[in-house]
This record gives C-alpha cells, structure tokens and sequence, in this order.
C-alpha cells in the first residue's frame, strides 16, 4: 500500500529520527486529514487498535465485539513539530467528552484514545488532557473520557480507507470538536 499524498509505502521501515504517535477521534477518515499535510508529518495511516483481535477488517470493528478504535498513525520528526502542536489538533478536532460515539458516529470504534510507546510521550499526553479538561470545563462540558496509554497493537486499516478524502473528496466524516481552543501555554 503506498499514500495516496505522499506517495511512501504505508510499510516501509521508518527512519530512526522519526517518532510516531496513534490517535483516534472518530471516523479515522478525517482525522487522517487534520494530520496528512502538517508540515513534519512524515506520513499518516488509518488502522485499528486497542482491542483484542488480531488482524480485524472494517466489518469486524464495526461489527463484532473487537473493542479497536478507529486509529490514525501519525509519523512525524520531533525537530519539525513538537507532539503539543499535533495534540492541540487531536484535542479540537473532536469532542473527547462523547465516550464511545462522536456525533452520530456510535460505538466502541469511535472512541477517543492516544497510544503511544513512548512513555514520555503519554506523560505529554496526559498533561494536555489536563489542560484541556479545564478549559472544557470553563465551557460547559463534561469529564474527557479519552483513554490513554501504551499501544498494545495497530493494524493497518484496508486500502481503500487509506487518505479516503482525498480519494474521494466529498465524502462523509462526522467528526466535529467543542469549539473549545486549546489554551496556549
């Protein structure tokens, strides 16, 4: 499978300056498109990960009790762009209150996590998550429900799924933030 953008093997070996960081916020679709473009985005890829099957298509998550999100691997260098900026993306570009759904999108695949291997990395994570909480909270909305912690597993999400919209540019994805800004620090 090669990116429909960027025209690099979704498997090919990443080169060992580069870092990488799993979120899901919803249909993967748009997600993958908040990220694809960013200047020190080396490459993105929709998968599923943080359940129980191995080798899960779209139709098992969707349809069976697999317990995968609907994931975008960003692959990016850490001296171009710092994990804050793509958190401060991930963070508005959905409603991490929402659970197991985003708009009408519902279900376990919906949800919003970041996996990382890093542990420093989910200690960033987890302190933007506090950060966000409270400016969520001076909005209205609820307790973050966004799971955190160490990637236990990714599979790469069928081809067709890969840069959907840019394949197809009228497509549909719900996802949609808080309107809530993520404070700068």
């Amino acid at each position: 499978m090669i990116h429909y953008i960027k025209n690099i093997s979704l498997k090919s070996d990443v080169p060992n300056n580069l870092k990488e960081i799993i979120l899901g916020a919803g249909c993967f679709w748009g997600v993958e498109k908040k990220f694809w473009d960013l200047d020190g985005v080396y490459l993105t890829s929709v998968g599923y990960s943080g359940g129980e099957t191995e080798n899960p298509t779209y139709e098992d998550v969707c349809y069976k009790n697999t317990n995968h999100a609907e994931v975008v691997k960003v692959i990016y260098d850490p001296n171009i762009i710092k994990l804050n900026k793509i958190l401060k993306i991930f963070w508005e570009c959905h409603d991490p209150t929402q659970g197991m759904r985003q708009g009408n999108d519902i279900g376990t695949q919906y949800r919003s996590v970041i996996y990382s291997s890093d542990p420093t990395d989910l200690d960033i994570a987890n302190e933007s998550k506090e950060i966000y909480q409270k400016e969520l909270e001076k909005n209205n909305y609820s307790t973050i429900t966004t799971e955190i912690d160490i990637v236990k597993n990714y599979f790469l999400a069928e081809e067709y799924h890969q840069q959907y919209l840019a394949k197809n540019p009228n497509g549909y994805c719900g996802i949609g933030g808080t309107g809530c800004s993520f404070p700068n620090e």
